[in-house]
């Protein structure tokens, strides 16, 4: 019963087979090996980008400060949102790779950004002296670190105001898979049709030992970017490693049964949750989400060996109901991975004392701490 982070699992056995098969032999290094070259070919097939440029790193960290310090000049703005990966959780990444580029931050329901909020954003910021920030880029995360999915045409909103205003887009994908799974759209819609210049695909969580995917849609970035990620300390000398794994997990569309799979445990998880009364506070779409638990709630959880992230919930009188949780109650954050079985989610919600129903409220801001 592990929900802490779809980080929590281990790497899928076709990944670690693959892994296992290119350790045989010999072959060149720095991403001169036939598995690099196979990976860059069927991603730009599976987005249909002919034209794309593709380089492996092994954190999703590195994958967006990189890509990010591509897009972004020392002395511009990255928007995005108030608790996105990239602000809450890189340790100043992205400001670092980028030679001191500002994260400039937005709200939004699930953790999203709203195009005409981010419009009004930036005509406010002002970009036309020496004594401000200038556009650089926008960073969209997809899903969102609230588990909600961006529709191909909020993207295409976000995308054609961040561009009219000088602005590139960043897409961080470290659940793209998840997103993807959840929706009807096609890789390429999701991204660089919609507006997106550089994806970083994450499959890491979703059953690599370590691998991200930057999918830079302009081929003019190729060139910075590499020097930058080899500046950086991220080029690979036996990048086979990771282009197995890469393989891998896309050969035979695995990295979208892998996003379902995971999708489909955090909707068996919320529906139980509902059906024992147990506030969603978060929008659930894809694999990951917020909730409310009372203290008799999480202590009966914690004693059957149920984990994942919490913090003491600020107001126990949640979602207008004066009192209705009391003291002790937590906000916690549940994360499904493509291992998490049927099973741990029936133990999970087994474990779980039913109170008197309260109504859900999708797209409240969660309170529990944002966690990678």
């Amino acid at each position: 019963m592990i929900f802490t982070s779809d980080n929590a699992s281990g790497a899928h056995p076709a990944v670690l087979a693959a892994l296992a098969a290119a350790n045989e032999g010999y072959t060149m290094p720095y991403g001169a090996d036939d598995g690099t070259g196979r990976v860059e070919a069927l991603l730009r097939e599976i987005f249909e980008a002919p034209e794309a440029r593709v380089f492996l790193v092994a954190t999703g960290t590195a994958a967006n400060g990189l890509a990010l310090a591509t897009l972004a000049q020392p002395w511009s703005s990255i928007w995005c949102h108030r608790i996105a990966h990239i602000e809450a959780d890189e340790c100043n990444a992205p400001e670092f790779f980028s030679g001191g580029a500002k994260l400039s931050l937005l709200d939004g329901p699930g953790a999203k950004l709203d195009a005409a909020e981010l419009d009004a954003a930036l005509a406010a910021a002002g970009a036309g002296g020496v004594h401000h920030a200038q556009p650089g880029a926008l960073s969209l995360t997809q899903a969102t670190e609230q588990g909600a999915v961006y529709t191909v045409t909020e993207i295409e909103a976000l995308a054609e105001t961040a561009h009219a205003r000088g602005l590139r887009v960043h897409m961080d994908g470290t659940r793209f898979a998840n997103a993807l799974a959840a929706s009807n759209a096609t890789p390429a819609a999701m991204s660089h049709r919609a507006g997106v210049d550089i994806l970083c695909l994450g499959a890491t969580k979703c059953g690599a030992l370590g691998a991200e995917a930057v999918i830079l849609f302009d081929p003019a970035l190729a060139w910075e970017f590499e020097l930058r990620r080899k500046r950086g300390g991220h080029l690979f000398s036996k990048m086979r490693f990771l282009s197995a794994q890469m393989e891998a997990w896309l050969a035979a569309g695995l990295w979208l049964r892998l996003a379902a799979q995971a999708n489909a445990m955090g909707a068996r998880l919320a529906e139980g949750l509902r059906a024992r009364g147990v506030p969603i506070v978060s929008p659930a779409e894809a694999n990951l989400l917020f909730v409310h638990f009372t203290a008799a709630q999480h202590a009966a959880l914690q004693a059957a060996g149920a984990r994942y992230y919490a913090d003491p919930l600020q107001d126990p009188g949640t979602l207008g109901t004066p009192g209705a949780l009391g003291a002790g109650a937590v906000s916690a954050r549940l994360v499904a991975s493509y291992a998490t079985q049927a099973q741990d989610v029936d133990r999970f919600l087994d474990a779980l004392p039913v109170s008197a129903p309260l109504p859900n409220a999708p797209g409240l801001q969660a309170s529990a701490s944002v966690a990678p």
